[in-house]
């Protein structure tokens, strides 16, 4: 004879639960297999290129495919934070582009973005210099580490 607990029964039916809430969200807003050959299926949007770290060109040449950003998606005084790479570009003057990682040397969390001059760690509000990654407000008492980046034409690409 089984001993089933009151817990072991609400710990099954949460799991059932959430794999029914699990599995009738997973396809919102992404074609099926039934909508695969047909042409009214409406496209997702794509995300930026700061959410996803990379930017495709069509037609351009491999740079230009494995590009973070182009040159004029990052403000001049400012910087894009790219999650997926890790790293936050800014451009302290025209044309005087830098790449920080964007890990906050106070206890290894994301940056969050640039605010002014400073690229902002939400954690903990520890903040950095756009032009030299040096920490301009603690609790970080590191700067981030700076990353090589390529600039061809409009392309920022990681060296």
């Amino acid at each position: 004879m089984t001993d089933t607990t009151r817990r072991a029964v609400m710990l099954g039916a949460g799991g059932a639960g959430l794999a029914a809430v699990l599995t009738a969200c997973s396809g919102y807003g992404e074609p099926t297999a039934d909508d695969a050959g047909s042409s009214s299926a409406a496209p997702s949007a794509a995300p930026s290129a700061a959410e996803t770290g990379s930017e495709t060109a069509a037609g351009s040449g491999d740079s230009a495919a494995n590009a973070l950003a182009k040159t004029s998606d990052i403000p001049v005084g400012g910087g894009e934070v790219f999650k997926d790479a890790k790293v936050v570009v800014t451009q302290p003057k025209a044309g005087e582009f830098k790449c920080f990682s964007s890990v906050c040397t106070h206890q290894g969390c994301d940056v969050g973005g640039v605010e002014g001059t400073d690229i902002v760690c939400p954690c903990h509000n520890s903040r950095f210099s756009i032009t030299d990654g040096s920490v301009t407000n603690g609790p970080a008492n590191k700067p981030l580490e700076e990353k090589a980046i390529k600039v061809d034409g409009d392309s920022i690409t990681l060296a």
